[in-house]
């Protein structure tokens, strides 16, 4: 059922809180998983960075081999990926790319209100998404 999942993250709490949910998944179906974590570009028009450790390209190496390790301490090989750009249109642009049947991916509760609910990741993951979303709260 799904043979290719696609596992975006980045250093948040909830992406970490994920990773059991991938695990299970992965041994599950016997599915390949592929780890993808986006190089932000900046947003000329925002006034302060989320997270300027996403903008940088050694973190997230870093942030993508040790996460890659632990889904190998569960015996799971894990393909990782890093990509450049806005993350929810990247996470589906790579999701299209792979032909990936499920993308697993946690949410930062941003846009729970209807008010901010344009902002989140998670939100336009989902609505732009060419396969199933599981959003791991």
């Amino acid at each position: 059922m799904f043979n290719k999942i696609l596992f975006p993250l980045d250093r948040s709490r909830e992406a970490q809180e994920a990773i059991a949910v991938a695990i299970d998944l992965v041994q599950k179906y016997q599915s390949k998983l592929i780890l993808l974590s986006v190089v932000e570009t900046p947003d000329l028009d925002a006034e302060v960075l989320e997270d300027p450790v996403m903008q940088s390209p050694e973190a997230i190496d870093r942030l993508l081999h040790s996460v890659q390790e632990l889904f190998a301490q569960r015996g799971i090989a894990a393909e990782i990926m890093q990509r450049e750009g806005k993350p929810a249109f990247t996470i589906c642009d790579v999701a299209d790319e792979l032909n990936v049947n499920l993308i697993v991916m946690g949410s930062r509760g941003i846009g729970v209100d209807l008010e901010h609910v344009a902002e989140s990741v998670a939100s336009r993951t989902i609505s732009l998404a060419p396969c199933p979303v599981l959003i791991v709260p």
